[in-house]
């Protein structure tokens, strides 16, 4: 389970120095520090669990979730998350993996989120049309078309099967919400 720092000081309060029992826990590994005041009473937890807690708000997009619902054949070993208005790129590299945080329009940030609860964690993740608006948001412009097919079909390596099951109205309705030029390119591939 996540925890911060306030909460396991609350829980370990009978005890005269709290903080050297939490130093202990953390010795005998019943606390993972995750990242500075937050830690992890499970070393197993898979680290998309803890994306949110460490840095937010954000929810887990671009290649990650791009991954996650087969739509790139490359496994993913980064937990890579969209937030907005934060002006730059964050990335932690914590026992629970390498977590990578950039920004995408704050227009386009509160649509296309899925809520997914797994036990007792629960964590956001973009749908698969908001998760490739992402993606694309975060690349160099392409100028046609062609050039946008061959970025999706060869260098990203989008499955073309996959791609046609997206839902169209949605790619639609979020691209217009980047106002960049590949999500432009998006929506006329798309029409």
């Amino acid at each position: 389970m996540i925890k911060t720092y306030a909460m396991l000081m609350e829980e370990l309060a009978d005890y005269s120095a709290p903080a050297n029992k939490l130093a202990r826990m953390v010795k005998d590994n019943l606390c993972i520090p995750v990242v500075k005041g937050l830690y992890e009473t499970e070393k197993t937890t898979p680290g998309y669990l803890l994306a949110g807690s460490i840095y937010g708000p954000s929810y887990l997009s671009f290649d990650f979730a791009l991954s996650r619902y087969g739509l790139i054949p490359e496994a993913v070993y980064v937990f890579t998350s969209a937030t907005f208005e934060k002006k730059k790129t964050k990335k932690y590299v914590t026992p629970f993996g390498t977590f990578t945080y950039r920004d995408i329009p704050s227009e386009a940030y509160p649509l296309g989120i899925q809520l997914v609860k797994e036990g007792s964690y629960a964590y956001q993740i973009a749908t698969p049309e908001k998760a490739l608006c992402d993606k694309l948001y975060s690349i160099s412009p392409v100028r046609n078309k062609k050039e946008l097919r061959s970025l999706l079909f060869e260098d990203l390596r989008v499955d073309e099967t996959e791609f046609g099951k997206l839902n169209r109205e949605d790619l639609l309705e979020l691209s217009k919400l980047y106002h960049c030029t590949n999500l432009k390119m998006l929506q006329k591939l798309v029409r």
